[in-house]
């Protein structure tokens, strides 16, 4: 039976920082990545105004979260899904500040 080349399995992000020649950098630069995309999803698409005490127990959730997504980055397009998403998001975000000076201009 051969040999399963690891690389070929590797998601975008994961072969892009090359976590299957360098495991120490590589991870650490898919984790950054992925907790960066996820604070970005978050912040675009359901921050809500919270006391501060709540939001850093949020981000600590959110940074704990992203340490087990970044083991499932490495095979699954965690990163890549986060970034669709945060692109669809920066659409609607623009669309609607287009559409609300829209109604502004009219009214």
């Amino acid at each position: 039976m051969g040999s399963i080349d690891v690389s070929q399995r590797l998601t975008f992000f994961a072969a892009l920082f090359k976590v299957d020649e360098n495991p120490d950098l590589g991870m650490w630069m898919l984790y950054l990545t992925i907790l960066l995309l996820s604070i970005a999803v978050y912040k675009m698409g359901f921050a809500k105004k919270l006391p501060i005490g709540k939001s850093i127990l949020i981000y600590l959730f959110l940074g704990f979260g992203c340490t087990f997504l970044s083991f499932l980055g490495i095979f699954l397009p965690i990163a890549e899904g986060l970034v669709v998403a945060a692109l669809i998001l920066i659409i609607y975000k623009i669309r609607r500040h287009f559409h609300q000076k829209q109604e502004m201009d009219v009214s």
